[in-house]
């Protein structure tokens, strides 16, 4: 498995390969996945770049694969169609439990809560969790989940069980892109700036020069998925935009470092709603309180490991 993740630069680039693939174009592989098609075209030539190989032919007649490419899609193809059987198989097994959906973004679930699942598995053995993917902005009602995630105006009504934490970000990057190579300064190297695409928040120009020894021109890179971006700092591509509620697992880790110690403080709170049809069930409440409890956990965590970024004061205070 470990071979696999270094062959594959992301487990997004294999979703994409295979939709376009199996559609047999770009356009209709990014209205499957509702992202844009130039995201798509983006993550293939990225997914190509990085196996040093063309995976597709593109001309008039769409995305036609390759024979690499036709390989490829085969093996894909019968890997998806086992974990689906798989899955399918677990669902069939299950008995005797509760399922809860949750509605979350994609970020949130692959950085903070895959990282605990077996912790999840342990406190609550007779749930079955289901999830409401959300790529975007967490706004909107939550209606037919049992909890959301969900960012609000500091302004909107918050009921008291419901508050998570305030909104906090900061820059944030590997340690060894902070560890700037003798190279890069000798040479004039600038920073990497990984941005959420289509992002009006200019949050690089707000900050005094990165603690991360490249003076030279600005670079960026964007990516559509948040759960890209924060991967693509871990993997040390960059400098980015840091939610707390997404990257205080690698932060107390020391996967991901604060690439400045002044911190960004949004007109948020981060709460987690339940149904206003219907109360929710007392594992519900369990869950919400298990998810607020372990984030000021690994906050406090945070504080004592950087305590000049006031972190605990900013998220509670």
């Amino acid at each position: 498995m470990s071979e696999l993740r270094r062959m594959v630069s992301s487990s997004n680039a294999l979703f994409v390969f295979e939709a376009a693939a199996r559609s047999g174009s770009f356009t209709r592989a990014a209205e499957e996945l509702n992202v844009t098609q130039p995201a798509v075209s983006r993550m293939l030539s990225r997914f190509e770049g990085h196996l040093g190989l063309r995976l597709f032919e593109r001309g008039g007649k769409g995305a036609v694969l390759t024979p690499e490419g036709e390989v490829l899609y085969r093996r894909v193809a019968d890997g998806f169609r086992s974990i689906e059987a798989g899955l399918r198989e677990v669902e069939q097994l299950r008995g005797g439990k509760e399922t809860v959906t949750i509605s979350v973004s994609s970020a949130f679930t692959t950085h903070w809560l895959m990282p605990r699942m077996d912790q999840f598995q342990r406190q609550f053995p007779s749930v079955d969790l289901r999830f409401q993917m959300i790529a975007g902005s967490l706004r909107g009602p939550v209606d037919n989940v049992d909890l959301g995630m969900r960012f609000l105006d500091g302004d909107e009504a918050v009921p008291a069980e419901a508050m998570v934490v305030r909104e906090v970000m900061l820059p944030i990057c590997s340690p060894g892109y902070r560890q700037a190579e003798p190279e890069a300064e000798a040479t004039g190297e600038g920073n990497t700036i990984i941005n959420l695409t289509d992002s009006a928040l200019d949050w690089a120009e707000r900050y005094p020069p990165f603690a991360t020894g490249r003076p030279g021109p600005v670079k960026t890179l964007s990516f559509s998925d948040y759960a890209v971006v924060v991967q693509a700092a871990l993997l040390g591509q960059g400098v980015a935009f840091g939610w707390i509620t997404v990257v205080s697992h690698a932060l107390r880790s020391g996967a991901l470092v604060p690439a400045s110690d002044r911190l960004t403080r949004g007109e948020r709170n981060c709460v987690l709603l339940t149904p206003r049809n219907r109360p929710p069930s007392p594992v519900v409440g369990a869950i919400r309180d298990w998810i607020g409890a372990e984030l000021k956990g690994e906050i406090e965590a945070i504080d004592a490991l950087h305590p000049g970024l006031g972190l605990r004061r900013a998220c509670y205070g």
